[in-house]
């Protein structure tokens, strides 16, 4: 008696991120249009499109700034629509904004430490110095590392320059270890001279595979050299998403966002 034919075995990859028909309306004007995307897990996947396009709006949705008219939000296949930010963060999403997010008055390694005593849930007491916490002090140190601010550990954050804020932000961020993290324009404000070194850490973020990361930023040339795909929105819907050479090549995507040929922004 012959036996049945193996078949293989499909395995089914769940996006860390998902969205379906994701909508926000902002009284008459639709500002995310029935919106589906998905991010592939440990993919960096970037958003771009032109002012107003709703980049922004979809990331307050996706971070939980926002609760959707309609449409759902789903991390890992589980839905999230309904979660505000706390609960999101908890499960491993994290977001960077277009200013900068830190606390000016304490110290660089302060900063990323308090990070860590809010992870692994230790008293965060402000005027303790960063010594009583020599089991967090090497960690802290170590995101600092990651972002090229080892040298400034002790300067209070406040005397950063605008470039190393936006690094230092990173570094509380990844301290939070989050398993998607929600770039939203990093390296807005900066001078050109600080571009490269945000490129080099995102990039290092990325080549880990341990992260899914999500950016939304404006130079173009930057998010060529680092996606995986890129999503491009026009009036709060995607007109295309695909790999950067695809997109870059794309009639639609080059009359709507670039004016008929690539630059920066």
């Amino acid at each position: 008696m012959n036996s049945a034919p193996e078949t293989e075995t499909q395995v089914i990859e769940i996006p860390a991120i998902e969205t379906r028909d994701l909508t926000m309306r902002f009284g008459g004007h639709i500002a995310v249009n029935r919106l589906n995307l998905k991010v592939e897990a440990f993919s960096l996947k970037s958003i771009i499109g032109p002012n107003g396009a709703g980049k922004t709006t979809l990331f307050n949705l996706i971070s939980g700034q926002y609760t959707p008219t309609s449409g759902k939000v789903l991390f890992n296949g589980k839905d999230i629509t309904k979660m505000g930010v706390a609960k999101r963060a908890t499960l491993g999403i994290g977001r960077s904004f277009q200013l900068t997010n830190i606390f000016p008055g304490i110290t660089v390694l302060e900063n990323v430490r308090l990070a860590l005593q809010a992870k692994e849930k230790v008293g965060m007491v402000f005027w303790k110095h960063y010594k009583d916490y020599p089991e967090l002090e090497e960690k802290a140190y170590a995101f600092l590392k990651q972002v090229l601010l080892e040298n400034k550990y002790m300067l209070q954050a406040s005397l950063l320059t605008h470039g190393e804020q936006r690094k230092l932000e990173i570094a509380i961020l990844l301290a939070l270890d989050p398993e998607v993290l929600l770039l939203d324009e990093p390296t807005a404000g900066m001078s050109l001279e600080d571009v490269p070194a945000i490129l080099e850490i995102i990039q290092e973020i990325k080549s880990m595979r341990n992260r899914t990361i999500l950016l939304v930023e404006h130079k173009f040339d930057m998010i060529m050299a680092l996606s995986d795909s890129i999503a491009v929105l026009q009036e709060g819907s995607i007109i295309c998403d695909d790999t950067p050479g695809v997109v870059s090549n794309n009639k639609v995507v080059l009359e709507a966002y670039l004016g008929g040929g690539v630059k920066n922004e």
